[in-house]
């Protein structure tokens, strides 16, 4: 097993090896040789009777052995009879301990004895034993591998590794070196494979030798490590082991030849019986007759018999057609029989309007579609005629075909002998007139002696056949033969598989009877279903060899571009790819039965798969009883999606880069049946895009062509690919298909996505957005309903309409808030506009717009609904309507991305003024702007005219390499460029005795060359920098971001990047390298991949793909309103969970815990689940790389998204990695203390909440903290900088905050200080745990021993304790001194008996100190909380806190009309709401803290509360004029003339009606 875990072996060494192996395990004496090893070693330590008669064993057999001398083939030792004599010493030991002793004993000869005893094949006898070195060494070989094959980066595995492997360095190195052997070490595995092969399957792969593992008991065991070596992908290391494992699995798993051929021998019987068999007896097991037709031949000579044969196979043939009058001719040994075609599918108009399936049934109910039999009589199947369409000739034609039986070719070289065969057609004898519909009759030869042997051997045959038919061609004519096919026993010419189809040449009509070498070994009835054509004209075929399926129609072609395509289209790929083509033949069209056929396709493809890795295509096509199928498109198109999707990852990882089905159906009983055509790819690698067409008929009704299904979900999101769009459906596939070359240098360049396949990842993020939550059972109720009458109630409160700016400029996209639910997932969870910059129609008419054209103002963002890839801008913008759980009706984002393909993603001036632009829109709108990252920074640029212009003035022209002086143009290019153009400056100067132009400045005509990217990247910088204030900003990073980039992705915050190939740098390996003139760093990852950005906090989420990554941003989004200022996503949580209920997880005093579980719950040790305080499943943590002993995220309070922090207990470890640029350093592992804030720990709590703050998140901090590390290094690390931050932070909150002590926590020192309510007190409370909850300045502890010292105690010793009393009295009297002595001594040892019990009096009473009771009579706390019903109090507290802060923004909204009057603060906006609360009804003052009551009246008086609101604002206005108005001295007059100046203004503005309006207000307001 050395040889797989690193070790090499050559393939000489190997193949000896393998021979010894052999020579070995055949061995009969092997046994013999092991056992006896083994009892060597046990001689004389167990008794001798048994040590005597197993060496008597060993002795005959020897001996048997060497009289043999290896010509006994039966000779077998009988290792069960030594395993009995072990067993029955064992039994006959009566003391269990020395039975014990004598089983560890015997253990390694029972050992070495038992796997002969599973070697049931006497040639075999070391099978067992072989077979359990083999799979020890495949999952050696597996464990090894399994670290990297999973990973693409080398560096990423080890780094795993070692992270796992903390301590054992060795194994680490192991493992290292073993993989570092992979090209040997896999060779030896595919070795192993093959021998298993052999005798899994009975086959061997190569040649007929007998397998070393026949007879093995265990060989089963081995399917567990083929099926993971199988799966092994990502590294071209492991493509052929793996191959080899999944073609080993795929044949071991086929149907047995003889469960077809006993079948087959049924419906023989059947017929021979006078038994009739139907179509549905050939297709329901999908079995393929023609593979078994000629051994039966063989084995049933029988003439009856074989005619029978020719009978089942004909209906086979046929099974698609009306089958019927089977005459049998022993005579000529052959059937004849009649058949006529199935009604064709009817066809659209083109100009037929088709927005929607709506639209399908219109016109099929309408009548209005034209028949194909229609279509064809106008001559439009010339175009097909080479494969002689079968649905050309009309239904109700009666067609014959005979079937002929013949020994060899030759026996038809006689035209008699054809002649009599063709009699039996009736147009032969002119018993029946020819029809309009040409030749329409088809005859089959089985030929069943002359085999195929060859690639050449199948030429000559074809060749014979052909040269027979072409002397024969007149008479064919007079037959009305359409076609003749010769049917040919084929032996096994690939290793795929040894059971192969029969060698089939067809010969047409339509081309003179020569063979169409296309379509050889296809049934030509079927042929033409396969498309073949659309493939040859771009592309020569090569025929693969198919493995054997349970439909055995699946084709597969080796298909390489031709050199005619490739001069049309000069970039495709010259790569050969494989293209398959299956066809199923169904009586009813189900989810089963696309799967089943889809997966044998797979399995076609996957055993080729190193044929081609890219570009591959699937075609499948089902036939059946089309008057019968009715189905709904929309039905099938979900049922084809959904199968695809679940499939997705295998059909990416084979290369198939299309799927396209074809489906003739019904849309109701008795209507025309219509051809779909179902074209799924999958462009991003994740989501499958899918396009429906139908065909139609185009203008001139002389050809079919695809008609697009409007409507669908692709071209609605704009997601989809309609690029088969109005082609006829005969259209070639292309060489490459739209923006192909764009999403693969999207790959190379960045491993990232094509920028227009992002809003099919959105689309894909959103739907299994909603899957996900209705996997966790969350209700689809329209909104949430509490049965109480106050939750009733308070909605109208919530959902009361918003008066200020925030809101009116979200008006027009709020499209849905408050508390919402869903009645079920949309059909469209998405639909797209892009944004595009254009110039103003006011603007001056010039060339293409420019950065100046937006300092002047002349640029505007319009939406506009325009191809992909139309963009001349390297980054692209987007408005997305998403239709999420949370918003069912629809929230709108604004997308920006970079475009790789476009200048390689770099920022020039015009890519910063769309990004520019279509940031200031979203803030516009209020809505999150998300920017997905993938460039490669400022674009630098050099002026290509002077370049190739400049000269040199060299300091000695003869010795160039001596060094130059200066750059310099003649006078004649100074004058082209620098007067005429201003591309340089340059001053005269005279060298040589010439007069050039030394060149001082190169200013470039091309645009984009430097600095002014700079510019424009400040810009830029500025903008997000605003936009994280303003809205919710994000940035997700899917490919390697630069400079400016990665400046974007800090300054926008919320950060998601993509685990590989996605770094943050500032500059790349290679510019670093360079600069220190060593290669330091190998990889950009190494600067700013997720190893290094997640654990500083950059990167607030790492995802392994890029649809995890929008995911995850959905996912995000979900917390977050719909636009700043507007209602939060309050979403149903009735179904997983309830508002009222109690938290049933409470942690242990003293003992660490993980504080997730109290967030969000966990199972205890029975499994049983322990409920948290937030909705169950609802906790999303950020920020978890970094500061690990702080907790940041998201989470519901029943359905409300709130903002969390709490804080980590438990011990974390900070990781500062070894820089590679540095020599001495090391890696640093920091041991950071639970329930303390330490720099990185606070910076990270401020972040936190001011995400939280931009995302108007309510806040809820689970409060833990002893205070902050004060030592050296943290003080030196800025720790009172970023602890300062956390203040700054709450100071600029908004939305309610909760500071909450949990059970069993305390807050102390400094970490009160940042926390206390009084930082910002119109916005912040604090709470505490009743009972187990602390707070103060120190731990009880070190009170106690500053404030509780020794003296103290003794005070309180001498207050306390009797015996100190009266010690202490009698000290006050007068006694001798011997005796006060005494008494001191007792009174000393009596205070140091109890000093310990007092210690712990002193502590207890300075913990009674930090009490919640004691906080909440100190008003420090708002109240105290029983944990397991803080849930529900804090619930209503925040549902009451939301409505009172929404009545107040408005008071304070209204207070806010000039200088004149002071705007009120909300605390005052707080107290003005309470005065009203007191003032209206027989509402109590003390009332005012009950939150539901609270609740309640702002419900019930919801109108008098705006009507208040209004008459409070009023008033503002009133006293804001009395004061201008009033004002002293020359400002009165001023404000009396602004006031009427305004006044003038404002009706101005108005309608009539309200300007007459407005006087007679005014005019009896003055009494005018």
């Amino acid at each position: 097993s050395g040889d797989t875990t690193g070790y090499v072996l050559d393939e000489e060494v190997l193949a000896r090896s393998l021979d010894d192996l052999k020579a070995a395990v055949t061995n009969p004496a092997l046994p013999v040789f092991e056992i006896d090893e083994q009892l060597s070693v046990l001689s004389g330590r167990i008794p001798g009777d048994l040590s005597e008669k197993i060496s008597n064993m060993l002795t005959d057999f020897r001996k048997k052995c060497n009289e043999s001398a290896g010509t006994d083939a039966s000779l077998r030792f009988s290792s069960e009879s030594v395993e009995e004599l072990l067993s029955a010493h064992a039994n006959s030991i009566e003391d269990l301990s020395e039975k014990a002793a004598f089983k560890m004993l015997t253990t390694p000869l029972s050992e070495a004895v038992t796997p002969y005893t599973k070697s049931k094949d006497g040639s075999t006898p070391g099978a067992e034993r072989v077979l359990n070195c083999f799979l020890k060494m495949l999952r050696d070989w597996i464990f090894v591998e399994r670290w990297f094959y999973e990973t693409l980066s080398y560096a990423d595995a080890v780094d795993k590794l070692r992270k796992t492997e903390k301590s054992n360095y060795e194994s680490l190195l192991d493992v290292c070196r073993a993989h570092a052997q992979l090209g040997s070490t896999s060779k030896i595995v595919n070795v192993i494979i093959g021998i298993i092969g052999v005798a899994l399957t009975g086959t061997p792969s190569t040649g007929k030798q007998i397998s070393i593992l026949a007879g093995a008991e265990s060989l089963e065991a081995t399917i567990p490590c083929l099926s993971e070596i199988g799966s092994m992908r990502g590294n071209d290391a492991y493509a052929d082991v793996a191959l080899a494992a999944r073609k080993l699995l795929l044949m071991e798993s086929m149907p047995s030849l003889e469960d077809l051929k006993t079948k087959t021998l049924d419906a023989v019987k059947k017929l021979s019986s006078g038994s009739s068999i139907t179509a549905d007896d050939m297709t329901t097991d999908h079995l393929p007759i023609v593979d078994v037709l000629h051994p039966l031949l063989s084995a049933h000579p029988a003439k009856d018999e074989q005619l029978a044969l020719l009978e089942v196979y004909s209906r086979y043939l046929y099974r698609t057609f009306t089958f019927k009058d089977v005459e049998k001719s022993t005579e000529h040994d052959l059937i004849k029989f009649t058949f006529s075609n199935s009604p064709p599918e009817g066809l659209f108009n083109n100009r037929e309007s088709i927005i929607c399936i709506a639209d399908l049934k219109r016109i099929i109910s309408s009548g209005s579609l034209t028949s194909l039999a229609e279509m064809s009589e106008s001559g439009s199947d010339s175009n097909l005629q080479s494969l002689d369409k079968e649905d050309s000739i009309p239904p109700q034609t009666s067609r014959t075909g005979v079937t002929a039986l013949l020994n060899k070719v030759d026996d038809i070289s006689e035209t008699s002998k054809f002649e009599a065969i063709l009699s039996k057609f009736p147009q032969f004898g002119d018993t029946l007139a020819k029809g309009n519909a040409g030749p329409v009759n088809d005859l089959y030869f089985v030929v069943s002696n002359d085999a195929v042997t060859a690639a050449a051997a199948e030429e000559s045959m074809g060749k014979r056949c052909q040269v027979i038919l072409s002397e024969c061609h007149s008479l064919l004519e007079k037959a009305q033969v359409r076609r003749v096919t010769f049917i040919c026993n084929r032996e096994n010419l690939d290793d795929v598989d040894e059971n192969v189809s029969p060698a089939i040449f067809s010969y047409g009509h339509s081309q003179q009877f020569k063979e169409d070498s296309l379509i050889r070994h296809l049934e030509p009835n079927l042929a033409h279903n396969l498309d073949l054509p659309r493939i040859s004209a771009n592309f020569s075929l090569k025929a693969l060899a198919s493995p054997w399926t349970t439909d055995c129609h699946i084709h597969m072609y080796k298909v390489t571009p031709k050199q005619a395509a490739l001069s049309k289209d000069p970039k495709a790929s010259k790569a050969p790819r494989i293209y398959c083509r299956a066809i199923s033949i169904l009586r009813e069209f189900s989810s089963s039965s696309f799967e089943r056929t889809l997966v044998d396709a797979l399995n076609a493809i996957d055993l080729h798969s190193l044929e081609s890795k890219s570009d591959n295509h699937l075609f499948i096509n089902f036939l059946g009883d089309v008057e019968n199928t009715v189905l709904d498109p929309v039905e099938v198109e979900r049922v084809v999606g959904n199968i695809l999707q679940s499939h997705g990852e295998r059909v990416s990882g084979l290369g198939i880069v299309e799927v396209e089905t074809r489906l003739v159906c019904s849309l109701q009983k008795d209507s025309p049946s219509i051809a779909l055509r179902l074209v799924a790819s999958n462009p991003t690698g994740y989501v499958q895009v899918m396009n429906t067409y139908v065909e139609a008929s185009n203008e001139a009704g002389n050809d079919k062509t695809f008609k697009l299904i409007g409507g669908t979900k692709g071209s609605l999101a704009g997601t989809g690919d309609s690029s088969w769009k109005g082609l006829p459906v005969s259209t070639p596939y292309m060489l490459t298909r739209p923006f192909d070359a764009q999403r693969k240098y999207a790959l190379r360049a960045s491993d990232t996505v094509y920028c227009y396949d992002l809003p099919a990842l959105f689309e894909a993020a959103v739907e299994e957005h909603w899957v996900g939550l209705a996997a966790k059972g969350w209700s689809k109720a329209e909104s949430q309903v509490n049965t109480s009458t106050i939750a009733a109630k308070r909605t109208s409160i919530i959902a009361a309409k918003r008066t200020s700016t925030i809101a009116a400029k979200r008006a027009s996209i709020d499209l849905r808030g408050g508390q919402v639910g869903a009645a079920g997932q949309p059909g469209m969870v998405m639909y797209t506009t892009e944004l595009v910059v254009e110039k103003k129609s006011s603007a001056p008419a010039s060339g293409t717009w420019n950065m100046q054209d937006y300092l002047n103002g002349d640029l505007q963002l319009v939406e506009m609904n325009r191809g992909a890839g139309a963009n001349d801008v390297g980054m692209v913008a987007w408005i997305m309507t998403l239709k999420t759980y949370e918003y069912p009706a629809g929230r709108q984002l604004v997308l920006i991305a970079n475009d790789i393909t476009h200048k390689a993603g770099s920022f020039g001036t015009r890519e910063d003024v769309v990004f520019k632009l279509a940031s200031e829109y979203a803030r516009e709108k209020c809505i999150p702007r998300l920017y997905v990252a993938a460039n490669s920074g400022a674009r630098i640029g050099v002026a290509e005219g002077v370049r190739k212009s400049f000269q040199v003035a060299f300091k000695d022209p003869s010795k160039p390499e001596n060094g130059f002086d200066f750059l310099y143009v003649t006078k004649d290019d100074y004058m082209r460029l620098g007067s005429a153009r201003k591309e340089i400056i340059a001053e005269p100067f005279s060298w040589n005795g010439e007069e050039v132009y030394r060149i001082t400045d190169i200013i470039g005509s091309e645009p984009d060359l430097g600095v002014e990217n700079l510019k424009g990247s400040g810009l830029i910088a500025g903008e997000t920098s605003v936009a994280y204030e303003e809205i919710f900003t994000m940035t997700i990073v899917l490919g390697r971001t630069v400079g400016i980039g990665a400046y974007l992705v800090r300054l926008g915050q919320r950060t998601i990047q993509k685990e590989s190939d996605s770094p943050i740098i500032l500059t790349g390996y290679q510019a670093l390298n360079k600069l220190m003139g060593v290669d330091v760093y190998s990889t950009n990852d190494q600067l700013g991949g997720p190893g290094i950005m997640y654990p500083n906090g950059v990167s607030h989420m790492v995802e392994p793909d890029h649809l995890s990554a929008v995911k995850a941003a959905v996912q995000w989004l979900s917390y977050v309103p719909s636009a700043r200022g507007s209602l939060l996503p309050i979403t149903d949580v009735r179904g997983f969970d309830s508002i009222e209920r109690s938290i049933d997880f409470t942690p242990a005093p003293g003992t660490p815990y993980d504080p997730r579980a109290l967030l969000e719950g966990t199972e205890n040790d029975d499994g049983t689940w322990l409920s948290g305080f937030f909705d169950k499943g609802s906790f999303t943590e950020t920020l978890s790389g970094w500061a690990q002993t702080v907790i940041a995220g998201r989470a519901r309070l029943g359905g409300i998204p709130m903002g969390v922090v709490i804080t980590e207990n438990r011990t974390a470890e900070a990781i500062r990695p070894a820089d590679p640029a540095d020599l001495k350093a090391s890696e640093a592992v920091i041991q950071q203390a639970g329930c303390v804030w330490f720099p990185n720990s606070a910076y990270k709590t401020a972040q936190a909440i001011r995400d939280f703050r931009t995302e108007d998140l309510p806040l809820i901090v689970f409060a833990n903290w002893r205070g902050f590390s004060g030592g050296q290094r943290d003080m030196f690390d800025e720790v009172l900088k970023y602890g300062s931050m956390i203040v700054d932070a709450f100071v600029s909150y908004e939305q309610p905050v909760f500071v909450f002590i949990p059970p069993f926590a305390e807050i102390r020192g400094g970490a009160w200080v940042v926390l206390d309510a009084s930082i910002n007190a119109a916005v912040m409370e604090m709470y505490a745990t009743a009972g187990s909850s602390r707070g103060g300045v120190l731990e009880a502890n070190g009170a106690a021993s500053v404030k509780y010292r020794t003296k103290d105690l003794i005070k309180t010793m001498h207050r306390l304790d009797d015996t100190l009393k009266t010690l202490d009295a009698k000290l006050g009297g007068d006694l001798p001194s011997e005796e006060i002595v005494s008494i001191k001594k007792e009174i000393s040892n009596r205070e140091r008996s109890l000093l310990p019990v007092y210690e712990q009096i002193s502590v207890q009473f300075c913990e009674l100190h930090d009490t919640p009771g004691r906080m909440e009579a100190v008003g420090v706390i708002q109240k105290q909380v029983e944990w397991s019903q803080a849930r529900s109090f804090f619930y209503w507290r925040l549902r009451r806190k939301l409505a009172e802060f929404d009545l107040r923004k408005k008071i304070v909204s209204a207070s806010t009309v000039g200088h004149g009057v002071k705007s009120l603060k909300p605390l005052e906006a707080s107290a003005l709401i309470k005065n009203w609360y007191a003032a209206m009804g027989d509402n109590k003052v003390e009332a005012w803290d009950n939150d539901q009551a609270v609740l309640t009246w702002m419900a019930d008086h919801n109108q008098d509360l705006e009507g208040k609101v209004e008459e409070y604002k009023k008033e503002c206005i009133v006293q804001e004029v009395y004061q201008v108005m009033s004002s002293v001295g020359s400002g009165a007059n001023t404000g009396g003339v602004g006031v009427v100046e305004g006044l003038s203004r404002a009706l101005e503005e108005m309608t009539s009606d309200e300007q007459n309006n407005f006087k007679k207000i005014l005019k009896d307001t003055l009494q005018l």
